[in-house]
């Protein structure tokens, strides 16, 4: 902690004109990281997070690296496939002999390389991967996590349904693990907070596939009091901007995972829906000795507003450079040690993973969608600590049975 607190905003350099970032150094004076993840499939999520990422390199490098010695990142495209993903994460340790392995957004991506971390028994920083299985059902001592997950999402926003005091709800979520996921959690907990609530209908198209006239007519024909969304990227502004049109939203409430986030609302534009319940990212009015620094380091290099995911980047590096520290060395059983408990330094201020299932307590802004200059924006959010959003710890060690 003492070391990220001492770290400045260095001068702006230019971002990685190579697969490599940062300048390169004699073998022996860096630390090499092996960065996985859908660069191409989800730009509007991993440019931003990049962005962050090569910011907090930059102002960890300008103090002097870690341990004497340079981060350097390898970035690689996992194409959104979980056998890519592997085949990537052994081409890094053994062609490129990276130091460590992190990254991943997409869910079924992070379960491959979770357990591609146990068979090889190397450590990974999961950075993004929303899927719950990644540090419960299918955790190990070899896999942290940064980003909160699913049941934390859905943790965040059942009390502000609750209180909306709707029985008929509908739901509509993408068919692979983080949808699913995130809809049982927000079930469960909606029913324990509002027993009588009834489930009166569900879409779930496939990821990157919604047909939305239909989708949007069969939840109309359901007449639902209020809908539970988990659409994301160009799912969400389809259903959105279809939803709008056909006045599914008219008289009814809507509360949405991801959708304040600027990576969503920025391709809505005028359309972004109002009112909605959401989790995201208030920039604009976040205001923290941490979030003020951050966000003006970010936009004197960038001369751009931040995204949740460079939030999410740049507190993947500091919460390696913090690891590194503490265990005074890259080894794999130094690190495992090292990151429990761990304690580092983020935009949204200090947080630490907890030793139980190796999770981040990094936490969530819930808030309402507005529509401000013919823009989306979510104008504020109530920041949940990540503590307050976990299940019993008997519940989660019921489930991680790998170590």
């Amino acid at each position: 902690m003492k070391l990220l607190k001492q770290i400045t905003v260095a001068a702006a350099m230019a971002m990685g004109l190579s697969a490599f970032s940062g300048s390169t150094f004699a073998a022996g004076d860096k630390i090499l990281i092996g960065e996985i993840n859908s660069y191409k499939t989800l730009p509007a999520n991993l440019e931003p997070y990049k962005k962050g990422w090569l910011l907090a390199q930059e102002q960890v490098n300008a103090k002097g690296g870690v341990l004497g010695k340079q981060l350097e990142t390898i970035f690689r495209d996992d194409n959104a496939n979980a056998g890519d993903a592997v085949r990537i994460a052994e081409e890094l340790i053994s062609r490129e002999q990276v130091d460590i392995l992190t990254g991943v957004t997409l869910s079924h991506v992070g379960l491959a390389v979770t357990d591609f971390a146990k068979q090889r028994k190397r450590f990974f920083l999961a950075s993004g991967p929303l899927s719950d299985k990644v540090v419960w059902d299918n955790g190990n001592r070899y896999t942290y996590r940064l980003r909160a997950g699913t049941h934390a999402l859905s943790a965040s926003v059942a009390p502000a349904a609750a209180a909306l005091k709707k029985k008929r709800w509908a739901l509509i979520y993408p068919n692979y693990e983080y949808g699913q996921a995130a809809v049982a959690s927000f079930k469960s907990e909606l029913k324990r907070l509002q027993p009588d609530v009834e489930f009166v209908a569900e879409q779930a198209p496939p990821f990157g596939r919604l047909d939305a006239g239909p989708a949007v007519q069969a939840l109309e024909d359901a007449k639902p009091d209020a809908i539970f969304n988990v659409l994301f990227g160009p799912d969400l502004t389809k259903f959105a901007r279809e939803g709008k049109t056909r006045g599914l939203f008219e008289g009814r409430e809507v509360v949405s995972l991801l959708t304040g986030e600027p990576e969503y609302l920025d391709p809505l534009r005028g359309d972004a829906p109002e009112n909605w319940i959401v989790t995201g990212y208030p920039y604009k009015t976040i205001d923290t000795p941490e979030h003020r620094a951050f966000i003006e380091a970010y936009q004197k290099k960038y001369d751009d507003y931040p995204r949740l995911n460079s939030v999410i980047g740049y507190s993947t590096v500091m919460a390696l450079a913090a690891g590194i520290e503490k265990a005074g060395s890259t080894d794999t059983e130094a690190l495992i040690k090292a990151f429990k408990g761990l304690e580092f330094n983020t935009p949204f201020g200090p947080t630490y993973f907890r030793e139980l299932d190796n999770q981040s307590m990094m936490g969530i802004y819930v808030g309402r969608l507005a529509v401000e200059n013919r823009k989306g924006a979510m104008p504020t959010g109530e920041y949940i600590p990540g503590e307050k959003l976990q299940p019993s710890d008997d519940y989660v060690k019921s489930l991680r049975k790998a170590d």
